[in-house]
């Protein structure tokens, strides 16, 4: 879609998808505990929606926790589900004066009892809205999603409900926890890491990646510009010839 922002004209992707990262070195240069940087975050990702979604962008998926963001210390797995617990509970009212669509993708069998509760609610409560299509990895991992996905088909093939010559690319997307999105257009990654750390490995074969240095608290409207106007300047050709 085509759109002028800020006097300039963009063909705006339709779907984005953010690896949100920094939020440690963003609270180590104030010299302040890591969990205040995911605090910081969380309201970085607040502004984000309603950015996102004024730049023209229908959806919007952020890696929020990998299944491998368990290692990390006990105290700070502690504050991230807890920062989570009022993110959920908060956003029904978010997305309910935003028109926003939320859903959560990722294995939520590891996850206490009451944030799967608040997940099923949230999703629920804004099932209808027609807004920006926000999407949340929480203990996701690309390659999880990948084996759960085989698990499923090759369960249907061992029922007979499936034959292995039917298995195509489309049959393996839609058993994806992403089945009801597009692929991403546009994925960014924010702290000046370089890599895309199993998130969506499937679904981004032919995106185009934007790295920024910028931390993602810090991150806003004008760095989101800046990730679309690099967009702009590429030349998509899905594996053709232009």
């Amino acid at each position: 879609m085509k759109k002028e922002i800020d006097g300039e004209i963009f063909e705006v992707p339709r779907h984005v998808a953010v690896i949100l990262d920094g939020n440690g070195r963003w609270a180590k240069k104030r010299l302040m505990p890591r969990n205040f940087g995911h605090k910081a975050g969380a309201k970085t990702l607040e502004d984000a929606c309603e950015i996102v979604y004024d730049l023209g962008i229908e959806y919007f998926t952020v890696y929020a926790f990998s299944t491998e963001n368990w290692k990390r210390s006990v105290e700070e797995v502690s504050g991230i589900m807890n920062l989570l617990r009022d993110y959920l509970v908060n956003s029904i009212e978010r997305a309910d004066k935003n028109n926003m669509k939320i859903s959560v993708i990722g294995d939520r069998t590891r996850l206490a009892d009451d944030i799967k509760d608040a997940i099923l609610r949230l999703e629920e409560a804004t099932k209808n809205n027609t807004g920006l299509k926000f999407t949340i990895a929480l203990n996701y991992g690309g390659r999880d999603e990948l084996t759960r996905a085989t698990k499923d088909i090759a369960k249907e093939v061992a029922e007979g409900k499936l034959s292995i010559d039917d298995i195509t690319e489309d049959v393996i997307s839609s058993h994806l926890d992403t089945r009801e999105l597009p692929d991403p257009d546009l994925l960014i990654r924010t702290s000046g890491e370089i890599r895309t750390s199993n998130f969506l490995p499937w679904q981004i074969a032919y995106s185009e990646f934007y790295f920024t240095d910028v931390l993602w608290p810090d991150m806003n409207r004008d760095n989101f510009i800046d990730a679309i106007r690099y967009y702009n300047g590429r030349e998509r050709r899905f594996g053709g010839v232009k």
